[in-house]
């Protein structure tokens, strides 16, 4: 089977046809697309270099959207902000296609790079599986390990209704209880709103969580996810102010959950509980999706409101033919040793 491939150093010159198929009408995932990654690199990782790698196949094609490190490593183009990093195929190859493109890639990333470490490579599809197998044929010593969980909820022909009668008893207690005394007013936001999202950074600034990392991409995210219409802000207010918000995208059937906050002293009107209730509502009734996705992270409330939890693997590679490899291989061959023995 034929494999053709290119680098490519700027995210920007990957256009037309290409551009496309990596586009919001394409990628089902907003994970695996191109304005994805060309975002996440100008306002979250603007120093460093992507490097892009591309091979195509049968009118197929897989991309790898990497970012060089020190000491001839390439890492994932991701962060705390992504769910999920994986190949990207285009097209509809088949699965010796995808086999052989991630080959071809492999067998070009030798010149370099002396290791690879992707993170959060879903095991659930797939990925982690054919990335290990494909960098194993093209020479590469891999190590793969659970690295984080993720906890989504498959929807598989529920309705609303279905849904909340399954949810533990003292959830659905909570909610019946403090809606009943309409101390919260609720605001959900299908478009950009720059009132509701200045709500949304008070009350994540008044909350427990630690300083936003890089709150200017996650503004720019939701403009643009806003301006497509797979925005989903919700605020919860107590009067005039704004005690629990969540920030969700959703198209495609697919829900994801990237943030959610609230103010401690308003625990005692459950402001958070209310506006998941509605946000889930709002998913199930409004929008009909298949999947919603709470992101990375164990956190013990997250099972009360999803049905479903897959590990993502961190895979480390190493090119041998470098000497520089050497060393750091042999820690992780020693370290994964030193975990099965456990």
């Amino acid at each position: 089977m034929w494999v053709k491939g290119e680098y490519l150093v700027k995210l920007e010159r990957i256009t037309g046809h290409a551009a496309k198929a990596l586009g919001r009408d394409a990628q089902p995932s907003l994970f695996d697309r191109l304005d994805w990654f060309t975002l996440l690199h100008r306002l979250c990782a603007p120093h460093s270099k992507p490097l892009a790698v591309h091979t195509r196949s049968e009118k197929s094609d897989c991309w790898l959207f990497l970012a060089h490190q020190a000491n001839d490593r390439l890492v994932s183009l991701s962060n705390w902000y992504s769910f999920a990093w994986r190949p990207v195929f285009t097209g509809e190859p088949s699965e010796e296609a995808r086999l052989a493109m991630l080959v071809g890639a492999a067998k070009r990333l030798r010149s370099r790079a002396a290791s690879i470490v992707l993170e959060a490579v879903p095991e659930e599809d797939g990925s982690a599986a054919l990335v290990a197998r494909a960098f194993r044929r093209a020479g590469w010593t891999v190590f793969v390990q659970p690295h984080v969980a993720n906890h989504y909820l498959d929807t598989a022909g529920m309705d609303f209704a279905s849904y909340w009668a399954a949810r533990p008893g003292a959830l659905k207690s909570t909610v019946k209880r403090k809606a009943k005394k309409n101390i919260v007013t609720l605001q959900l936001f299908d478009h950009f709103d720059a009132d509701g999202w200045a709500a949304y950074e008070r009350v994540y600034a008044d909350s427990w969580k630690p300083e936003e990392g890089q709150p200017e991409f996650l503004r720019a995210l939701a403009e643009r996810e806003g301006a497509a219409g797979a925005l989903r802000l919700g605020v919860a207010w107590i009067g005039d102010r704004p005690v629990a918000a969540q920030f969700w995208t959703t198209d495609n059937g697919i829900a994801n959950i990237h943030k959610l906050a609230h103010v401690e002293d308003s625990d005692k009107a459950s402001p958070g509980t209310l506006l998941s209730y509605a946000m889930f509502e709002h998913a199930f009734e409004r929008d009909h999706v298949t999947r919603i996705d709470f992101g990375t992270g164990d956190d013990g409330y997250k099972r009360d409101w999803m049905n479903a939890r897959a590990m993502l693997h961190y895979v480390e590679m190493y090119n041998l033919r470098r000497p520089s490899s050497w060393l750091p291989a042999l820690k992780t061959a020693l370290s994964q040793l030193v975990k099965r023995r456990k």
